[in-house]
């Protein structure tokens, strides 16, 4: 079964990621007001932690690339393409509004 991260950082207010297992999706949004490259991958990790999955089992990684803040954006393709390329899996930069 596919298992795909999901990744919204283009708000300036807030993060969000979600894992789509399947058809079903679930999200995670956190507003902080710690800079987004430190929340990310806490989040990350906390949405794979609640579903019992270890990073090397996600199949793609979905990004959101915007509309939204340059550096919101930034964060947000960056983290997922240090994944992509670190877990030799597809990362999908869609321009969406958001998860």
């Amino acid at each position: 079964m596919k298992k795909i991260l999901i990744i919204d950082s283009s708000n300036n207010q807030e993060i969000k990621v979600g894992l789509r297992i399947g058809k079903k999706t679930e999200n995670l949004t956190s507003k902080t007001r710690m800079p987004k490259s430190q929340a990310v991958l806490p989040l990350i990790y906390k949405l794979l932690k609640k579903h019992n999955l270890k990073i090397t089992e996600i199949n793609g990684i979905e990004v959101n690339r915007g509309p939204g803040s340059f550096t919101g954006l930034r964060v947000g393709l960056s983290v997922a393409n240090a994944l992509g390329f670190a877990l030799s899996i597809p990362v999908n930069k869609k321009k969406v509004g958001g998860i």
